[in-house]
């Protein structure tokens, strides 16, 4: 079997994007796998590392205030999906799937010049410009929240498949809070803003973090690389609160976890899905759409999870939210077994289901 796989631009569609294809690995003896992304963007680093064939096309993303690149981006976009046909055409594939970013326009749009089987998929509650206008030339869409189906209404087929970015979730090795030097028995909560960290973030959080010396539970607050040294320049933060810039592997200390507080990132909301922790939620309000809002509102209809809104938060609403669910057993219970009546099947898998019943 022969698949194009494409997504550019952050990982949240670049892990997506993989998980899909260690499906297809797991799943086809005999894959051949070649993914098409930007030539100067994250993906062209991580792919290629992962052993899996690499083509570059020069695209960029519209923007509101580079009209001169604008233009040359129209031009850049037609020899784009010359390129992608004349790959395809000597590549041959079965199907090409695109998993979010500008880059996939012309990728998906080629394959459907050529007659060829095509499938997106889409991360975020409020579906990205890319995929809404490719929804009417593609024969399968994928979507991770539910409410997404209704932008994608000129679409052939939608299935509701999840998130596949929660699965490399769950095959990372839990990582012991005992190693941050709490001990086993100690409710561990998790605070990130994200990969990045987030300046709005921290400012809301550092005088939180200096009252919390007599509470019943412990505090790993990632700060972001470029704003730990601000953070906690002329700071002294109590016993029960460790501070680190990043830690990596996040979601193996995830597990061994009492409560996440974080961004509402498609990701990050697809890890606590699959890992079933419960959750505030404060969604980034910088982002297009204000999509992560929508994707923290799924999880609160699901009840699964609290949202918080940035512009509201006070050290006393941040205290009082916490102590509600690690004081009230109840209130925290709930949380976690709606999230385990979830039962959600494994995304990549119904994902490589559909493509595979689309191809017959």
């Amino acid at each position: 079997m022969k698949i194009i796989v494409s997504a550019g631009g952050t990982g949240g569609h670049i892990y997506p994007a993989l998980a899909i294809i260690k499906k297809f690995r797991e799943k086809e003896k005999n894959l051949d796998v070649l993914y098409i992304g930007t030539h100067d963007r994250m993906e062209k680093d991580i792919v290629p590392k992962m052993g899996i064939k690499y083509e570059a096309i020069e695209i960029y993303g519209f923007s509101k205030t580079k009209i001169i690149r604008d233009f040359k981006n129209l031009f850049l976009i037609r020899k784009a999906i010359k390129k992608c046909k004349n790959i395809m055409e000597e590549f041959k594939p079965d199907v090409v799937i695109g998993v979010g970013g500008y880059v996939t326009y012309p990728v998906i749009r080629a394959a459907h010049k050529l007659g060829i089987k095509t499938f997106i998929h889409e991360q975020n509650s409020i579906a990205g410009k890319s995929n809404i206008t490719l929804a009417k030339y593609v024969d399968l869409v994928g979507v991770s929240f539910k409410n997404s189906k209704d932008y994608f209404k000129t679409a052939r087929k939608v299935v509701y498949t999840g998130n596949p970015c929660g699965e490399n979730a769950l095959s990372v090795p839990k990582i012991s809070k005992t190693t941050l030097g709490f001990k086993e028995s100690d409710k561990l909560i998790i605070i990130v803003a994200g990969s990045l960290g987030s300046s709005t973030f921290n400012e809301k959080f550092k005088a939180f973090l200096q009252i919390v010396g007599k509470e019943n539970y412990k505090i790993l607050y990632v700060t972001g690389k470029s704003y730990y040294e601000d953070f906690v320049a002329n700071t002294v933060f109590p016993k029960n609160v460790k501070v680190v810039p990043y830690f990596d592997n996040l979601s193996g200390l995830m597990k061994d976890a009492y409560l996440l507080i974080s961004r509402a990132g498609a990701s990050t909301i697809s890890e606590i899905l699959a890992l079933k922790i419960p959750s505030i939620l404060i969604p980034s309000p910088y982002v297009a759409g204000n999509h992560q809002y929508y994707n923290a509102l799924d999880l609160v209809n699901m009840h699964v999870a609290e949202l918080l809104e940035e512009k509201n938060l006070t050290t006393d609403l941040i205290q009082v939210s916490i102590n509600e669910l690690v004081n009230n057993q109840k209130c925290y219970n709930e949380l976690k077994n709606n999230l385990e009546k979830l039962n959600l099947k494994e995304s990549s898998t119904i994902i490589y289901e559909e493509i595979k019943e689309l191809l017959k």
